[in-house]
């Protein structure tokens, strides 16, 4: 019976047993005043003095014991047992003040219905039951002892049957109170989820989002946001400390909301911004949502969906040139194997045969262009693979071409398609190799893998020590066919972060002192579903 009552594990339940313990108390303090007072002998006419001098102390002394012992109390069978004795108490007293006519049989219906409140079930009824008997049973035995009307079985009969009503009632609207509270919390537990989802969402966005009070205060910032515009910090900053440029489109915007605003650029960073504004309210604390597109990347997409239509455009046209360049190459070749050509003769030879063979490289990137398969991930790890890639570059490397290899300490599983991975690092040694060429007669090349701190992602860093890329360069690097070498086709790079990206991986330059660098950050090594 008892694994049928539930425990008060909530603060509404502390609060419940704060308040019988409180009802008790005065119940108690209130007896022993009134027959301190000599009360009792006004109101109670048929009182057994004594017994009810001595009960109304028990009652007062004994709740003070249980307040102070069992004030928290969460144990059913200590909340059972403190039902029960006051039931008990309650029922002597009753029976000491002299039954229906002391009114104290109202306190038992008002303790049942407290004591339903704490405990559930059948257990509650079993309280209800108890204080049934004690009224019947106790009225019975004062019958003997003092007239009785047939009115006072009446009220007997009904203050059992309000006990019994009081338990019923009350464990019913208490179980509709748990349901509506649970349905409460998850509710809240629902809303807390989606604002923490949105709150992930919004930070994790490419497009910058301010939100700007009617002072141009700053609410929010999202973590793009303050990136595009080189801040640590915004909440509650004024914009106009930061980007007047900002503020002067904002204001004409507020002017003629059908203006698009122009562009703005960040002297920190370089970015060239394009924002957008959307009134939240029209209200007295009117607020301004402020989305800010970094050009670059819309450039970006632009540039993809055009290189995709002229991929196919080129692809076409790549094969009808093949033949062609094939037939010169070879004819060329055949040239200079002639013994009767002088050595300008074969230099000019020479150049038809080297500037064929470009023509024929930026013919395969094309036509990889047109023609590139989808990536097919597999989980990598990338330690060995990237041991046994160096061995079989090293063997094929020439005399003047070294590179070394250092890697860290950490969890390199990633997923990358390993076809791809080789494509992308032969054209960045190549790369590499070229430009450490320029300042050195050994070109040198030092490949770097490691977990990255922040992001806890494996980062392969592929470093020279060439002259490095002039800063008015660097913005172009991954456009197609910029070239900074007269051999160059300007497609390697742009290939390379193509491969990246399509494995969910980044490919970025770094600059530095004495060289220049590519860091390839991986994705994690999990399957996505």
């Amino acid at each position: 019976m008892l694994a049928e009552t539930s425990s008060p594990g909530n603060k509404q339940a502390q609060r419940l047993l704060r308040l019988y313990h409180l009802y008790r108390l005065s119940v108690g303090i209130t007896l022993v005043l009134l027959i301190s007072s000599n009360m009792d002998n006004q109101l109670l006419a048929y009182a057994k003095d004594d017994l009810l001098r001595s009960g109304s102390w028990l009652y007062l002394v004994l709740n003070i014991l249980l307040v102070v012992f069992w004030e928290n109390t969460r144990r059913p069978a200590q909340l059972f047992t403190l039902a029960w004795v006051d039931v008990l108490l309650l029922c002597g007293l009753f029976y000491a003040a002299g039954g229906v006519g002391s009114a104290i049989g109202n306190l038992l219906i008002v303790s049942v219905a407290i004591s339903n409140t704490l405990l559930r079930g059948r257990i509650g009824l079993l309280i209800a039951a108890v204080a049934a008997l004690g009224i019947i049973g106790f009225s019975f035995l004062l019958s003997f002892s003092q007239p009785t009307s047939p009115g006072d079985y009446l009220q007997v009969g009904m203050l059992g049957a309000l006990c019994f009503a009081a338990a019923l009632l009350v464990q019913g609207l208490t179980r509709r109170l748990e349901v509506s509270e649970n349905l409460a919390q998850q509710r809240a537990s629902e809303v807390v989820g989606l604002e923490a989802l949105n709150a992930l969402i919004l930070q994790r966005m490419r497009t910058g989002i301010l939100v700007l009070d009617d002072q141009r205060r700053v609410q929010l910032a999202n973590h793009s946001a303050l990136t595009l515009l080189g801040q640590k910090n915004l909440d509650g900053q004024l914009i106009d400390d930061y980007s007047p440029a900002l503020v002067e489109r904002l204001e004409l915007w507020l002017n003629n909301p059908t203006l698009r605003p122009q562009s703005l650029k960040i002297a920190s960073s370089g970015l060239e911004l394009q924002p957008s504004f959307i009134a939240l309210d029209q209200g007295p604390n009117h607020q301004t949502l402020v989305f800010l597109e970094d050009l670059a990347q819309i450039s970006q997409q632009a540039q993809q969906l055009k290189l995709a239509a002229l991929g196919r455009l080129t692809a076409g046209i790549a094969h009808e040139i093949r033949n062609p360049l094939g037939a010169i190459s070879h004819a060329a070749q055949l040239l200079r194997e002639s013994e009767e050509l002088n050595s300008a003769d074969r230099r000019l030879t020479q150049i038809i045969q080297d500037h064929s063979q470009r023509m024929n490289r930026v013919i395969e990137n094309v036509l990889q262009l047109s023609r590139r398969q989808q990536a097919v991930p597999q989980r990598l790890d990338l330690k060995p693979w990237l041991e046994h890639f160096v061995a079989e570059t090293r063997e094929r490397a020439n005399e003047r071409q070294h590179i070394h290899l250092h890697i860290g300490a950490g969890d390199f599983n990633t997923l990358m398609d390993p076809n791809q991975l080789t494509q992308i690092l032969d054209n960045l040694l190549r790369n590499a190799w070229r430009h450490s060429a320029m300042n050195h007669d050994q070109a040198q090349v030092w490949l770097e893998l490691f977990v990255d701190a922040d992001s806890q992602l494996p980062v392969l860093e592929v470093v020279d020590d060439g002259p490095g890329v002039a800063p008015d360069q660097q913005t172009h690097l991954f456009e197609p066919f910029f070239t900074t070498s007269s051999q160059g086709t300007g497609l390697g790079l742009y290939l390379s972060r193509e491969l990246c990206e399509s494995n969910q991986a980044r490919l970025d330059f770094k600059p530095r002192q004495g060289g220049g660098g590519f860091r390839i950050t991986f994705a994690h090594g999990r399957k996505q579903s």
